[in-house]
Order: C-alpha cells, then sequence, then structure tokens
C-alpha cells in the first residue's frame, strides 16, 4: 500500500465538462436498459453551478444551506436515475424518513441503500460516535430477526423504490474471523434467513475474501456481489475477472470509493468541497465503462448498479460524465 497522499492536490483541468442536459440524456437511456448510475449520497455544495442551481435555493436574496441541504434531492433526481443513501448505515432508518425521500423523486427513480451497521459490524470500531459500545463485540452481527424487524419492516412502505440493499462489511481482522471462508460459512446461514423477495447486494473489503466459495454463496441466494474500489481491496479490474471467472450473470453492483492505496482522510482532505475532479483513475473508469458496456450488449435485463463518491476522485458527478463519454459509441450524442 502507498503512504499518505500529499494535500491539497492541485486541481486538474476537466477532462469532460459535465453538460447536465446530456449527462441527464445518457443517464436515462442506460437505466431504461438496466443500467442505473448514481453517486453516494447527494447533499454537496461543491455541485452548486454543475448539479444544481444555486437560484433555486435563495432565500430573502442569500443562499439557504438549510434549504439546500432540506430539498436538493428532488433536483437530484432531475438529471440521475439512482442515488446510494449512505445514511441508512448510522442508523436504522424510520418510515417517516423513508417516505420524505420518495415524495421528492419521480416514481422511475431508485434508491440503493448501505444497510445499518449494527447488522455488519463484528466489532464496533473505536469512534466517538459508539460510544461504550466502542471496542467491544456486537452482539447483533448478521441479526437476520433484528434486520428483518428494524430494517426491513420500516422500508416496506418504499418497497417498489427499492433498486438494492448493500450489506457492507468493513475489512475483517484475524481475530474476527480466521479465514474468508469462516466469513462465507457465516454469511450463508445469515443470507438463508432472509426473505428472498427483496434486492440485496454484499460488499466485503478483504482481499483475500474474493474466492470461488464467495461468489458460490452469493449465486445460491441470488444475492448481488457489489465490486468496489476502496484503500485495501484489489483494483476493479481484478474483481470483474474474478466475478466473471465463475461466470457470473445476475445483477452486480459498482461503487467507486477511493483509490486502491488512498485512505478516507487523505481523501476528504484533499479533495473538499468536492467541486471538481483532481485526481483521474483512467484504469478503474475503464474497467467501469466496460461493465456497463457488457451490460447493454447482454440484450437481456441484468440490473447494474453503479455508485460514485467524491473521495474517489474528487468529484462523483465529474467522474461519471467522464465514464458516460467512453459510452459514447453505444449511447450516441
Amino acid at each position: 500500500m502507498t503512504g499518505p497522499d500529499p494535500s491539497p492536490l492541485e486541481p486538474k483541468p476537466a477532462d469532460v465538462p459535465f453538460d447536465r442536459e446530456r449527462v441527464r440524456c445518457r443517464l436515462a437511456r442506460l437505466a431504461e436498459a438496466g443500467v442505473h448510475v448514481g453517486t453516494s449520497s447527494w447533499k454537496y455544495t461543491g455541485w452548486l453551478g454543475q448539479v444544481y442551481d444555486r437560484d433555486r435555493y435563495l432565500w430573502q436574496g442569500r443562499f439557504a444551506e438549510r434549504r439546500f441541504q432540506r430539498e436538493c434531492l428532488a433536483e437530484y433526481a432531475e438529471v440521475f436515475p439512482t442515488v446510494c443513501v449512505d445514511a441508512a448505515y448510522y442508523t436504522f432508518p424510520t418510515r417517516r424518513s423513508l417516505e420524505t425521500l420518495t415524495a421528492q423523486v419521480p416514481p422511475r427513480f431508485r434508491f440503493a441503500f448501505k444497510v445499518t451497521d449494527t447488522i455488519t459490524v463484528k466489532r464496533f470500531p473505536n469512534l466517538d460516535r459508539f460510544g461504550p459500545r466502542a471496542g467491544q463485540p456486537n452482539p447483533d452481527f448478521l441479526n437476520a430477526d433484528l434486520f428483518q424487524e428494524a430494517y426491513l419492516g420500516p422500508m416496506q412502505v418504499i418497497r417498489d423504490r427499492v433498486g438494492l440493499l448493500i450489506f457492507e462489511f468493513s475489512r475483517f481482522y484475524p481475530s474476527d474471523f480466521a479465514r474468508g471462508r469462516d466469513f462465507v460459512e457465516a454469511l450463508d446461514t445469515f443470507l438463508g434467513r432472509l426473505p428472498g423477495e427483496w434486492p440485496y447486494g454484499v460488499e466485503i473489503r478483504n482481499r483475500t475474501f474474493f474466492q470461488p466459495e464467495y461468489f458460490d454463496c452469493l449465486r445460491r441466494h441470488r444475492v448481488a456481489p457489489v465490486l468496489n474500489s476502496w484503500e485495501a481491496t484489489p483494483p476493479l479490474a481484478e474483481q470483474v475477472r474474478r466475478a466473471h471467472a465463475h461466470a457470473w450473470e445476475g445483477p452486480l453492483g459498482v461503487r467507486l470509493l477511493l483509490r486502491p492505496g488512498r485512505r478516507y482522510e487523505d481523501a476528504v482532505k484533499a479533495f473538499s468541497p468536492y467541486d471538481q475532479v483532481r485526481d483521474p483513475q483512467p484504469e478503474t473508469r475503464a474497467a467501469t465503462a466496460d461493465l456497463m458496456r457488457s451490460a447493454l450488449r447482454a440484450g437481456r435485463p441484468r440490473p447494474l448498479w453503479v455508485y460514485v463518491n467524491n473521495r474517489f476522485e474528487g468529484n462523483a458527478p465529474g467522474t461519471i460524465a467522464a465514464i458516460l463519454d467512453m459510452l459514447s459509441p453505444e449511447l450516441g450524442g
């Protein structure tokens, strides 16, 4: 792994200008073909003048931050057909919060939700937000009953708007699981206890866990692997090769979160306020575009969900515009 990034990075010229209408049209065409592309969260003032119109959030002649935070999802949904709701990772969703989200978007819009970490963390990290639980084993790790009651229960109210529910498993340590197959056994038992009518996805962060038994487990339960670009995971192209080696033909998720070797804290420091692409990653862009191209050429429904985080290159909308430009022969325009 490389060392910490220098910060701040010097901005680089935008390789693809963000043409709002062009991006909207291309994303709509992809969504019609089952390829859904959006960002991880959406409340970023760095996107003003790009995705968002500042004048839309003025109050008495001044930009109103609270109005922006409350209302900008509606404008986001004018461009993007989907979004990943990261906030669901930190607390169980409520019916009211979910209805508030869906009231702002058109019927065709689809949400991906991260599953609350109470279900996916084996030992609580030493973070302030966990209070006295920090550093302690989690008694509700892979608690299928709690997941169904506290997570799927409220989610029923927007069932037809849900595209993917993502179980994000942070990197496990040997004290958590001595071997990848031990994790797969626990995951297999958990998935076998869940109702099958929901669109689940699983994301892992351990390099050595991308093994045949992992993909076999997901296939048995008709669960989508969520491939990712993250600090310590194999390059996205390598993850794709491993999935294809097992003849994966079901739904698939992709999340571009960090450049391998870059720490989250370094990305935040280097890229805030996320108003422009600062560090393009051509290899990962190409791997993502190839996946999208394959999905378009498959000739049959095979949902592909792609989400881009600001911490990947500095500006998620700009990254998406660049990837779409790589698909110009397929999308035209």
